[in-house]
């Protein structure tokens, strides 16, 4: 396993990546889109990664859009120097701040080359 899949693997904090990160941007990426950035802070300079999202993992229940509160859970597999991972993020829409972590995912072998 490449050292910063390993260090990805320990729950951290991350932020909504994008360049200009918004509540309406992530219900449009968690809705229509269905495609999410997320920001490891503290790797050096960041770690930001895309995703497909997986819609069975992902819950948004816990959001409310409209108002900018509550918490998204976005899950979505994808490749990362060579191993395939999981990653999985609480997003808070009041701050866009939260945790993710990686997980390493034989699945998402097959997901990303589809």
């Amino acid at each position: 396993m490449n050292e910063l899949t390993e260090r990805l693997t320990v729950e951290q904090p991350i932020i909504m990546g994008g360049s200009d990160p918004s509540v309406e941007e992530l219900r449009e990426r968690t809705g229509e889109m269905g495609y999410v950035l997320v920001k490891f802070t503290q790797t050096r300079g960041g770690t930001e990664l895309g995703f497909p999202l997986d819609r069975d993992a992902t819950d948004l229940s816990g959001a409310n859009f409209d108002e900018g509160t509550g918490t998204v859970h976005v899950e979505g597999h994808l490749i990362l120097n060579d191993d395939p991972v999981r990653c999985i993020a609480d997003i808070d829409l009041a701050t866009l701040n939260g945790t993710g972590r990686l997980a390493l995912d034989d699945k998402a072998l097959a997901v990303v080359t589809e």
